[in-house]
């Protein structure tokens, strides 16, 4: 009898399964946890479209985009990454981006994961498969970048990447592995690139953070686009002090490595409160802000939203989309210059 093996690439996406199967597990067991559910459309909004055929796709991820109804050409574009138990439409529209792109005129991608990939639908910022830049998911999302800038006529230098939990750790990789492509990034209770090989598995990462020092984070950010020399992307973080499912210590983590790699030092420059909660700021030598942190008081694991019709209030309260006067989307923006 001969035997029938799965070809290599289904067997990571099997293996990369079962891991997931068993993360949600673990995650399911911890306060607040639920999944996450699609936000409901707001009226007159213009719908997400599904667009197909958008590259070789080596991650068989999905993808929708989101453009307001006469958008002219030469306007930004934000890739929007959702959490584990998400899609793309209920995450953009529970986070407030589409809101957003609608009051101020942008675009967004939004990656969707696929069950046959992941069976939480988390994007496999744990594989090195998929976080290398040319390979996997990393290089499925660079391609929906290009595809969707050369049918909108994007602004390539205005390109920006956010994501919650999962997605905000694929923000990481995407920052790292495609510098050249984004301008900035947002990530939300995520985690730094490469933590999960830092810590010799996902759930030290998680739950510890991946025990690094500043420069030993920034090599793996460099190592990961050989030959680089920048400009890199801005960085920003928001992360709850109550999260149980990442552990806060990953957004000093970030701080470090992007501090690092912008050749900052650790010490904040600007310390204050937005909106209550602890605020800094760390630039770059030449007084250029590098990354940006939001200490999110009190906050469990998931999107800060600040739901009403207020000009700072943004999206829609639900299932890891927390409602604590702040929105975190509103506030990436602002940052970003989208607003402007």
């Amino acid at each position: 009898m001969t035997e029938t093996r799965a070809a290599p690439h289904d067997r990571r996406r099997a293996g990369a399964a079962a891991l997931a199967a068993a993360l949600f597990l673990v995650l399911a067991l911890l306060p607040g946890v639920s999944p996450a559910v699609a936000a409901p459309q707001r009226a007159g909004a213009t719908a997400l479209k599904e667009v197909t055929g958008f590259g070789t796709n080596p991650g068989l991820l999905r993808m929708f985009r989101y453009v307001p109804d006469g958008l002219p050409t030469g306007r930004p574009v934000v890739v929007v990454l959702h959490g584990c138990t998400q899609n793309a439409a209920g995450y953009g529209t529970g986070s407030g981006w589409t809101e957003l792109a609608d009051r101020w005129g942008f675009s967004l991608v939004l990656p969707q994961q696929q069950t046959v990939n992941n069976i939480s639908s988390c994007f496999n910022w744990f594989q090195t498969t998929d976080t290398a830049r040319g390979q996997g998911e990393a290089a499925s999302v660079a391609q929906m970048v290009d595809r969707h800038l050369a049918d909108v006529a994007g602004d390539s230098r205005r390109v920006y990447v956010t994501g919650l939990s999962a997605g905000g750790a694929m923000t990481s990789v995407m920052m790292a592995a495609y510098p050249e492509r984004f301008a900035a990034g947002g990530v939300v209770a995520g985690l730094p690139y490469g933590c999960a090989q830092a810590a010799a598995s996902p759930w030290v990462c998680m739950s510890s953070g991946g025990g690094l020092g500043p420069q030993q984070w920034g090599d793996r950010v460099r190592a990961a686009r050989p030959g680089y020399a920048g400009p890199w992307p801005l960085l920003t973080v928001l992360h709850g002090t109550a999260d149980q499912k990442v552990n806060a210590v990953n957004m000093t983590d970030l701080m470090e490595q992007w501090t690092d790699v912008h050749g900052a030092d650790r010490v904040a420059d600007v310390t204050d409160t937005v909106a209550g909660y602890p605020h800094q700021v760390f630039r770059r030598p030449d007084g250029a802000p590098a990354v940006e942190t939001y200490s999110i008081t009190g906050m469990a694991h998931g999107q800060p939203v600040d739901p009403g019709t207020g000009g700072e209030q943004c999206g829609t309260a639900g299932a890891n989309l927390l409602d604590v006067g702040l929105c975190a989307a509103h506030r990436l923006g602002r940052a970003w210059g989208l607003d402007t």
